[in-house]
């Protein structure tokens, strides 16, 4: 199997690592403005499958050019060019998974579908932690119910050691963080789709020490298009992140004072985002190479099964390998990625087409391959 992994960040060096411990894959090409700049962790295993490529991905013909020669693309590169991305896969003839995260451009990939299917490829989105992990067990506790009414799904990249006054790390893109902070968040209300807004609606999750009293609140983009894929079939579904508590606060008073706003004001005669102002000025801060990070995750469904009340729990906590230097994030994330392109390459995937992961991605299989990286999904 060839692989191409578009982006050298922080996740596609995860995917890519991942990859090449599968004998089964022949070469892994990931591709990168700054090829150069992959992780330590990635930069030394000194796999000669591994090959760098300098690519921009705003040149189409350049990208389908590399493209051609692979049997999946994963794109871990920002979400906003997901959507030609999979369409250059297609024409390619290759299985594409992203990392996705925007529910619009989602809908736009959703057009993809017959081409795709009549090729015989595997399109799938937000194949990351959330979206993606968290959809797949979403949608088994749903398959597992002769009636589902309750979904909630909770997720945080969260540091092992918090530091106030924000007690977070970047553990992915930052600008990624705050669209999710800032954009009004999908939601099941009484079967219908709506939007609450981000930061809203705090409570309390409890996980086994060391992790301990979490607050969650609602972001955008965590559980992509099943809001609108369970409509009139389930009463109440929604995502929310997680975080030490007190972080939403801090984060709701940041974004009230037009810290991230994205029109440009006037400082000093000259034009300045206020967002990539702010990114600025607390990434040196938010950034801890050192730093050890978590993951935790729940997903819990409600319903009835045989008439009886039935509520299945789907819990994980991930931490830092120290091992290979690789975070949780990346591990929940890069190889959630990888775990996809591998069941796609291999023709294992529930349907062709443009599937998003609880449509298209089989449940066992991917706990399967999961826990055999020591990503381990506990149920009950």
């Amino acid at each position: 199997m060839k692989m191409l992994v578009l982006g050298a960040g922080l996740q596609g060096c995860a995917c890519a690592f991942d990859l090449l411990r599968d004998p089964e894959v022949s070469r892994v090409t990931i591709a990168d403005l700054q090829p150069e700049r992959m992780s330590r962790f990635l930069a030394r295993t000194e796999d000669p499958r591994l090959m760098p490529v300098t690519l921009d991905v705003t040149n189409h013909a350049a990208v389908l050019e590399v493209m051609k020669d692979h049997d999946a693309v994963l794109s871990a590169i920002p979400y906003y060019f997901n959507g030609p991305m999979a369409k250059l896969a297609v024409e390619a003839g290759c299985h594409f998974a992203d990392l996705g995260g925007n529910t619009e451009i989602v809908m736009e990939q959703k057009k993809l579908e017959t081409e795709a299917r009549a090729k015989g490829l595997s399109i799938m989105p937000d194949c990351g932690l959330a979206p993606g992990m968290v959809n797949i067990l979403a949608a088994e506790g749903i398959r597992r119910l002769d009636v589902a009414d309750r979904v909630r799904i909770y997720v945080g990249g969260l540091p092992q050691h918090p530091e106030p006054p924000l007690n977070y790390q970047i553990v992915y893109s930052l600008e990624g963080a705050l669209d999710y902070y800032t954009t009004p968040s999908w939601i099941l209300r009484d079967g219908k789709p709506v939007t609450v807004d981000a930061l809203s609606e705090l409570e309390d999750v409890e996980f086994p020490t060391p992790v301990g009293t979490l607050e969650a609140f609602h972001t955008a983009g965590g559980i992509s298009t099943m809001p609108f894929s369970f409509e009139g079939k389930i009463r109440e579904m929604e995502y929310k992140t997680l975080r030490y508590p007190g972080h939403a606060d801090l984060m709701r008073a940041v974004r009230e004072m037009g810290l991230l706003d994205l029109t440009p004001v006037m400082v000093k005669g000259k034009e300045i985002v206020p967002r990539d102002a702010f990114i600025a000025s607390v990434s040196p801060k938010l950034t801890k190479p050192e730093g050890r990070d978590l993951v935790a995750l729940r997903v819990v469904v409600s319903g009835t099964k045989a008439g009886q009340p039935l509520t299945t729990t789907f819990d994980l906590v991930d931490r830092y390998d120290e091992v290979h230097g690789i975070s949780a994030m990346m591990r929940c994330t890069g190889y959630s990625l990888s775990v996809t392109g591998l069941v796609q390459a291999r023709r294992q995937v529930i349907r062709f087409g443009v599937t998003t992961p609880d449509e298209g991605m089989p449940y066992d299989r991917y706990v399967e391959m999961l826990g055999e990286r020591g990503v381990v999904i506990r149920e009950s």
